[in-house]
């Protein structure tokens, strides 16, 4: 597509400032192109309501994910394979490899906005979209088994920027440690509560995290979504193990 070769040239000429550029300029002709005049009024990042093209909004998840990688001060070479495996199973060989040679760029970029990327992403993304940023986002920094102090804090100023509700932010968060409190955490309830609130949670956990509410997004998404889903049935039948109900 158009978009990827004036984003390669662009990169090319002037790394990755240039690659954005050329994604935003080849976007708009590949649209005017498929006679879609009325996408060229969106910017990249968009959303449609039935379906969000990947490339629309990739390079910003890159950007992102950058962020979490060198947040500890190392780069892990595990927390890159992850990200490599994502856009393979989501994207292709070919055209994840093109992604990652602008991903490294990203990587060496020292200034990279949380802040404007979070503001972007919110205006644009649905909610359930934004939560599965964030538990894309925990899953990298897992990756090589630990998730350290600096990477949960770039996670929250990250996760502040998109617009995610604090207790959204530690449910998803707590399916990464594994505490005595794990379990409440996820579904969103104190120690207290009891079987009637817990099982009231887990049905309105189970509407919130649903994998059918990210149909719109690409499969390794969907993939993402279906694990979060099933640290909610996870803890909820440990629950009932625990408080024998």
């Amino acid at each position: 597509m158009i978009r990827w070769i004036l984003a390669l040239v662009g990169l090319t000429l002037y790394r990755f400032p240039g690659a954005a550029i050329g994604f935003i300029l080849g976007s708009i002709i590949d649209n005017m192109m498929a006679g879609k005049t009325k996408s060229t009024r969106r910017t990249i990042f968009s959303e449609p309501r039935q379906r969000v093209t990947p490339a629309d909004f990739e390079l910003n998840l890159l950007s992102l994910a950058s962020l979490v990688i060198k947040a500890d001060g190392n780069v892990s070479q595990t927390e890159l394979d992850y990200v490599r495996r994502y856009f393979v199973q989501a994207y292709g060989k070919e055209r994840a490899n093109a992604t990652f040679r602008m991903f490294n760029e990203v990587i060496k970029k020292r200034e990279v906005s949380s802040q404007r990327i979070g503001g972007l992403l919110r205006q644009r993304m649905r909610y359930e979209s934004r939560l599965q940023v964030i538990h894309f986002l925990f899953s990298i920094a897992n990756a090589d088994g630990h998730v350290s102090p600096p990477e949960v804090q770039e996670i929250h100023k990250i996760a502040s920027y998109l617009g995610i509700q604090s207790r959204d932010l530690e449910s998803i968060k707590a399916m990464f440690f594994k505490n005595p409190d794990s379990a409440y955490k996820i579904l969103e309830i104190e120690r207290t509560a009891t079987p009637t609130e817990i099982k009231k949670a887990y049905r309105q956990m189970v509407k919130k995290y649903h994998p059918d509410k990210l149909t719109h997004m690409d499969e390794a998404y969907r993939k993402g979504a279906e694990e979060k889903f099933k640290k909610v049935q996870e803890a909820y039948e440990q629950l009932q193990k625990e408080r024998n109900f």
